[in-house]
């Protein structure tokens, strides 16, 4: 199909480009001789046959393309209805309720309804995404959780007061044996054995009127012993104050995580400014494809009333059918162009939806018409100055210097020496019972237990505690050390993002001046080429001129109206990253965030030049 189509379609232009490279001059002559075509053909049939072997394996590559029907009907295949229903207009503009995110932890499930397209503003878009947007939610967070360290850090000025209490019941068994006797230690009577010196205790008998001696009470004789059960209750109660009076980490540790929370805020304001820019840029590629989709569209239903008129002329035997064949493979190119509009229309929709987080069946449509962005009111090296000054992204890493800095304090810190007061006070009570008695040998101990036990009080202490660290071998100084080398890490990281900020800027300001320039061009290229299809049409209808010079003129226009939308979408977008290097933006997340659109209003300060 491919080899019968190029030799009867594209054998005119093939031969144009090879007589150029068929002519050479005979050695010998003065004069350059053209080949005699008539008889040596070698040459062109040799190209032909290597181009028909190319085109050979282009079929088996990709498969035969499909053959033309003889009756040359030649209508176009319908769209894809999936891709038809993503490009379905807005049905009405997005309100407030129907920007409210789905819960972050919900997946989408099968759509009962057909998903709605709502149209949105750029500046209301902007506001949606300020609010909706998951990255910068989780920025939000870091901020809140950072605050709360700090605050947590803070209390380590202040002394910390417990209380505690305890309650517990036990029961115990216990055996009390002695293999020498205690009498022997001159601990008095009390102790001493029957008979034994000092005076011993003595008892009246009553019924014999004699007196006798006794063991002591407290007498233990060698091998007695006692068995005996125990079960009771213990309980304690107080307070108890600990404060750090002298704690050379203190301070700085809460200054570090302070940092830290600067460092967040900084790179919050910066996420505001790459917010705004992504939604700025994801709506003009939204508008240049909507507008891309009306100009392709246009295109093709030019191509079909041009088709048709051809095919009549075709069957009034006016046209060759060569004519019909080019048209046809014009309207085949245009409806791919047309298709692929379509799906990069359905495609920024759906990034325009990630940047806002829209709910799962709400899909956004552009309401604002394209328009051109204000002139940049500063010039380059004041636009560089500007962005320089208060720049949240190199403010955030100065923060993180800073933080740096006093971690190194903070480690450093626990060489040095402590001293901390503490003081408690507090009760207790208990309530002991001993019962199960069992002597083991001669009698034994029994006075020394009591069958019911109850104790109470109270103590209190206060005290001071000092601690130094003499030696931790090199931990300390290596931890410090670390921090250190990353501290000049972070100096580089200055330099480095500085320098990107200078290349962003020059590079959106050198094409913001490029882009305002090809608009003008792009202008006059699509006056001229409007001129040129009018003239064309006419031409061809009269018949002046043939389908391949309407074709032509055709292309130029579609192609100028193109560069001029994409020159005027270059501009806006340009001016959006300009914006984005220049935009205020707060550093507190409960602080309203301004939609700024402009450089206009916005105030900068007189900055000293050197």
């Amino acid at each position: 199909m491919i080899r019968s189509f190029i030799r009867g379609s594209w054998l005119i232009p093939i031969v144009g480009l090879l007589l150029p490279a068929a002519s050479k001059a005979i050695p010998g002559s003065g004069d350059p001789t053209p080949l005699n075509y008539g008889g040596n053909t070698y040459q062109l049939e040799r190209s032909w046959n290597e181009l028909n072997k190319q085109l050979d394996s282009l079929d088996t590559l990709l498969g035969p393309a499909p053959d033309l029907d003889s009756s040359d009907d030649l209508a176009a295949p319908e769209l894809p209805s999936s891709l038809m229903d993503a490009n379905h207009p807005a049905d009405e503009a997005l309100s407030q309720e129907d920007s409210l995110p789905d819960a972050p932890l919900s997946l989408p499930g099968l759509a009962e309804q057909k998903s709605k397209v709502k149209s949105v503003s750029l500046e209301q878009a902007i506001s949606i995404a300020f609010r909706n947007n998951p990255e910068l939610q989780i920025q939000r967070d870091r901020i809140a959780a950072q605050g709360a360290a700090v605050a947590s850090l803070s209390g380590a000025y202040w002394p910390t007061i417990s209380v505690f209490a305890d309650l517990e019941g036990f029961q115990n068994g216990s055996t009390t044996f002695s293999p020498y006797g205690n009498n022997n230690f001159g601990f008095g009577p009390l102790f001493a054995k029957e008979g034994q010196t000092p005076t011993n205790l003595a008892l009246i008998d009553i019924e014999k009127k004699t007196i006798r001696g006794t063991d002591g009470p407290f007498y233990v004789p060698a091998g007695g012993g006692l068995y005996a059960d125990a079960n009771g209750v213990d309980s304690q109660a107080g307070l108890q104050l600990n404060y750090a009076l002298v704690d050379f980490a203190r301070t700085p540790r809460v200054r570090s995580a302070d940092a830290k929370l600067q460092q967040f805020e900084q790179q919050y304001a910066n996420q505001l400014r790459a917010l705004q820019l992504e939604v700025s840029v994801a709506y003009y590629q939204l508008q240049l494809n909507e507008q891309l989709v009306r100009i392709r569209d246009a295109v093709v239903r030019t191509d079909l009333i041009v088709l048709e008129d051809t095919l009549n002329l075709k069957q009034a035997g006016l046209v060759p059918r060569v004519d019909l064949l080019r048209r046809s493979a014009t309207l085949a190119t245009d409806q791919e162009a047309l298709i692929q509009a379509l799906a990069d229309h359905a495609v920024s929709r759906r990034a325009l939806w990630t940047l806002l987080n829209l709910p799962a069946d709400m899909v956004p449509s552009a309401s604002d018409s394209i328009k051109l962005a204000p002139a940049w009111p500063l010039s380059l090296e004041q636009s560089l100055l500007a962005a320089y000054d208060s720049n949240p992204e190199l403010d955030a890493i100065l923060a993180t210097r800073r933080a740096l800095a006093l971690q190194q304090d903070e480690t450093a810190a626990q060489l040095l020496p402590k001293l901390s007061l503490f003081a408690s006070i507090g009760g207790m009570a208990s309530v002991e019972r001993t019962f199960n008695f069992s002597v083991m040998g001669d009698t034994c101990c029994g006075g020394t237990f009591l069958p019911l036990e109850q104790v109470a009080g109270y103590d209190w202490s206060v005290g001071l505690a000092f601690n130094w660290m003499i030696f931790n071998a090199g931990a300390t100084t290596n931890a410090v050390k670390a921090l250190s080398l990353q501290e000049q890490a972070a100096n580089q990281s200055y330099a480095a993002t500085r320098n990107s900020i200078r290349l962003r800027l020059e590079r959106a300001f050198l094409n913001h001046e490029a882009s305002l320039a090809k608009l003008v061009s792009a202008r006059r290229a699509v006056g001229a080429s409007k001129e040129a299809f009018r003239d064309s049409t006419l031409r061809y209808k009269t018949g002046l001129t043939n389908e391949i010079d309407l074709s032509v003129t055709q292309t130029q226009l579609v192609n100028s109206l193109v560069n001029r939308l994409i020159a005027t979408v270059d501009v806006n977008v340009t001016y959006a990253q300009l914006l984005r290097e220049l935009l205020p933006m707060p550093r507190d997340p409960d602080s309203t965030i301004p939609t700024e659109l402009t450089l206009e209003g916005f105030s900068i300060r007189e900055l000293n030049q050197p």
